[in-house]
């Protein structure tokens, strides 16, 4: 009999590790190929981590709520195979439980024994981040300085690479003042899993009176993050908010001429999110300085144009997949991209991945039959929009002969955006060119 080593596998180039939610498997259960082993979860995504091998599950490392790094051996496999498998755990990856700590031992992390002794700090740092510290040669009090995107003030990965490549590209002046007041970040739990909380605010029930039919629902992992989230961006940025209202007559009469074909000749339904993607997409090319991020002081340009749409999940959770180089595809590769996203996302089978890096976010309100909405905003972006219901209006029509009043598919649009580096010009701008684009689609555009 030979032991296979289970390995947490590479879930995108932007995921370092995965909490573990759930094993579906326990030790002595017989495994078969394709068998789902175990439940995890990243920042917003469960996924399921199916065996490669059959055989019988001897040993699980790791309890659910830890949790692991990519790459980590997670649990041992009794296989019939007749080549031996060293069942030496020669990748030690450090286990950030979910009760809350100051601090991460790194010493069995490979490529870190370098790491200086004062590597220390009261604010949590995934093994990744510190890593990438000691190789860029970045001191603790730098790193305690840069304003974290992630959950609860969470210094991400790409906070810190954002950080050391607007460093290298700073002119010696500019660069020289590195422990220059920040805005203060959230102090972070160890663990996105499990909100921070006194032993008191455990044990005592809430302030507030209930009556006898009053129900009290925990809630589930997704919507702690949810929350923890929407706080963190109401924390960190100002939040205006501008509206139009747009004649979007010509769009609507488009798709109703073309969807029915378009169906049957492509096996996909076209919705008007691919359409809001373009014109924002345009719209972005046209005022670029609604794609960046904020680092303390420093304003972060995104080169890529990736546009997260909002997705309201069966559960009444909300998931924001990605489509990447929004700008690069054309209205039949951004029907084909929403389409897939969307069925993935209320499927539950979106990867990790899928939900990262997002530049700007558009989220749908009129679904629900919303005429307009104040979203707010995803952080690190600076700018959200939402698109309302599109209703049937009279509406006043400026023609040769006069101005008449017709009846026109009316609908608005809101942009919330970051005050600090967004002003009403640019905000007000951005949010009419989108307005423009729809206003102004081609009835006769070829599909």
């Amino acid at each position: 009999m030979a032991q296979y080593e289970l390995l947490l596998p590479k879930m995108g180039e932007s995921v370092a590790e995965a909490t573990i939610i759930k094993w579906v498997k326990q030790p002595g259960d017989q495994v078969n190929l394709d068998d789902t082993i175990l439940e995890i979860a990243t920042d917003k995504v469960d996924s399921e981590v199916p065996s490669p091998v059959s055989g019988k599950l001897v040993k699980q490392l790791f309890k659910e709520d830890d949790i692991v790094q990519v790459g980590a051996v997670i649990a041992i496999i009794e296989t019939d195979a007749s080549a031996s498998v060293d069942t030496e755990i020669k990748v030690e990856m450090p286990v950030v439980s979910a009760e809350p700590v100051a601090e991460i031992i790194l010493e069995n992390i490979p490529g870190t024994e370098q790491l200086p002794a004062d590597f220390t700090s009261d604010r949590f740092y995934s093994p990744l981040v510190k890593n990438i510290a000691a190789q860029e040669g970045i001191t603790v009090n730098e790193l305690d300085g840069i304003t974290g995107t992630g959950a609860e003030g969470r210094l991400t990965k790409d906070d810190l690479l954002n950080y050391v490549q607007s460093k290298k590209g700073s002119s010696p002046v500019a660069a020289a003042p590195v422990n220059k007041p920040q805005p203060e970040p959230v102090k972070p739990a160890a663990s996105l899993e499990t909100p921070p909380q006194s032993p008191k605010a455990a044990t005592q029930p809430a302030a507030s009176s209930m009556g006898g039919a009053d129900e009290i629902v925990e809630m589930d992992r997704m919507r702690k993050l949810i929350a923890e989230h929407m706080v963190m961006s109401k924390q960190t940025s100002p939040h205006v908010t501008s509206f139009v209202e747009a004649d979007v007559t010509n769009m609507v009469m488009w798709r109703e001429k073309v969807k029915r074909n378009f169906e049957k000749r492509e096996n996909e339904k076209i919705t008007f999110t691919p359409i809001f993607v373009e014109a924002v997409s345009k719209a972005i090319k046209d005022y670029p300085m609604i794609n960046v991020s904020v680092n303390g002081t420093q304003i972060i340009k995104k080169k890529d144009i990736n546009i997260g749409m909002a997705a309201a999940l069966p559960s009444g959770n909300l998931i924001v997949p990605v489509i990447k180089n929004a700008d690069e595809l054309n209205l039949l590769g951004l029907t084909k991209a929403v389409n897939d996203l969307a069925g993935r996302a209320r499927a539950s089978k979106l990867k990790p991945d899928e939900t990262q890096n997002g530049t700007f976010t558009l989220t749908n309100v009129g679904s629900f039959g919303n005429v307009m909405g104040t979203p707010i905003i995803n952080q690190p972006q600076v700018a959200i929009l939402a698109v309302g219901a599109i209703k049937k209006k009279p509406a006043v029509l400026e023609t040769e002969f006069g101005d008449v009043i017709a009846i026109r598919h009316m609908m608005f649009l809101s942009l919330s955006y970051d005050h600090r580096v967004v002003d009403g010009a640019l905000g007000g701008s951005f949010v009419r060119r989108v307005a423009d684009y729809l206003e102004n689609w081609d009835v006769n555009r070829e599909l």
